[in-house]
């Protein structure tokens, strides 16, 4: 049982136009469940009064797995011999670049391991000609290749990408040292000055976090939120750390017992935490339901909307590749076509009574509804969906589950 004092304070909090950095830490420390029901409906309000109730899809294409950068907490670090390195064909990427354009995808992220040599910086910039003259250049593009120098990131938004992610993934920078090598090649200062680079240049930035990682504080979360706030950032990608198995900071976890379905769940409500008092502090920023979220909770990504997300990032990956750009373990829709990816998020959006921007009528798949699919039903144990409609009905009744109980 919460103490009394706390929820009295919480209540109090969510009362307050302006939040401080101590009522920020208080918020992002919220673990009853009703109070978090609290949190994250004040979240959600907040989200319909400023946004709506729509979600926004913005594709994501990962392109190539090479990375000079050693992160690690990254699954795709330059040396895990474990993966096979790959580079999607030029034609295929134009295919798929296509594809989203024909349906009707706002957007298109290029997400690939980091390279900062000639040959990449050139056929970025060349692939950012040919995709813009897809559709007459109305497919917009968002750039994440990590960091380059300014003459590169000015090359790329003359070519015509206009938006670019680079997560920070902590603002302190103690911090930050313990999650790369100290060769010279992982600086903070560094990452956060190639932001205010990009946004000197003219991009939309999109930056954002990892919730739950080893010696992390409540109070840098909270400084995560401030520095968002702080470089006027547009677009906020941020998930519970989930655990990749061949890397150090993965193998430091599993072997100290921290990667525990106990864990595991402390880390994911963190990461709703995170979502909810983002946009009450933020209120009209894009923040995304990340898909580290349903690594954690099959629902995941539904719950990140109903705490204040809207934004969702289907793959367009072709599937041949899929498996091979695993940041972390147990990452969804390895298995899915982009297809699949695209209408399963389009239900999952409906399941929640919130709107899909892409939406095409009478296109539904049944992914969700497959023979194998079991969903609990609060009070009535395991279930099967045998139809589309019904499927979401229990999931609704699910995600209702899964804030109450």
């Amino acid at each position: 049982m919460e103490d009394r004092r706390t929820v009295v304070t919480i209540d109090a909090i969510l009362q307050k136009e302006t939040l401080t950095h101590s009522d920020l830490v208080t918020l992002l420390g919220t673990t009853d469940a009703g109070q978090r029901k609290k949190l994250y409906d004040a979240a959600y309000a907040v989200k319909l009064k400023y946004i709506g109730n729509v979600d926004h899809y913005r594709g994501l294409l990962e392109f190539s797995n090479r990375c000079i950068k050693n992160c690690k907490y990254c699954g795709i670090r330059r040396d895990n011999e474990e993966v096979e390195r790959f580079d999607t064909p030029y034609e295929d990427l134009l295919a798929m670049a296509k594809w989203a354009y024909d349906e009707r995808y706002g957007s298109l992220t290029l997400q690939s391991g980091e390279r900062q040599d000639e040959e990449f910086i050139a056929y970025v910039e060349r692939l950012i000609l040919d995709i813009k003259k897809i559709g007459g250049g109305a497919l917009g593009l968002t750039l994440c290749v990590g960091e380059q120098t300014e003459e590169t990131y000015r090359r790329w938004f003359e070519a015509g990408a206009h938006r670019y992610l680079l997560r920070i993934e902590t603002s302190n920078p103690a911090l930050y040292r313990t999650l790369h090598p100290q060769d010279g090649h992982h600086k903070w200062e560094v990452r956060r000055d190639c932001l205010k680079t990009l946004k000197k240049i003219g991009y939309q930035v999109g930056t954002g976090d990892m919730m739950g990682l080893p010696g992390q504080t409540l109070d840098d979360l909270a400084c995560d939120i401030e520095f968002f706030r702080h470089m006027d950032i547009d677009m906020i990608g941020m998930g519970p750390y989930v655990v990749h198995h061949n890397t150090p900071i993965g193998k430091h976890v599993l072997a100290a017992g921290g990667d525990s379905k106990e864990a595991q769940n402390q880390r994911f409500i963190l990461g709703l935490n995170m979502i909810a008092v983002t946009r009450l502090y933020l209120k009209n920023v894009n923040i995304a339901a990340t898909t580290a979220l349903q690594a954690l909770n099959p629902l995941g990504r539904e719950l990140g909307l109903l705490a204040g997300a809207n934004i969702l990032m289907p793959l367009v990956t072709l599937p041949k590749f899929r498996p091979q750009y695993l940041l972390y373990d147990n990452k969804p829709c390895v298995e899915d076509s982009p297809d699949q990816c695209k209408h399963c998020l389009a239900g999952r959006v409906a399941s929640i009574g919130d709107k899909s921007r892409i939406w095409r009528v009478g296109r539904f798949t049944a992914l969700l509804c497959r023979k194998d699919t079991i969903i609990k039903k609060e009070g009535t144990g395991p279930k099967r969906g045998p139809s589309f409609l019904l499927c979401f009905k229990v999931i609704g009744n699910g995600i209702k589950s899964l804030f109450y109980k």
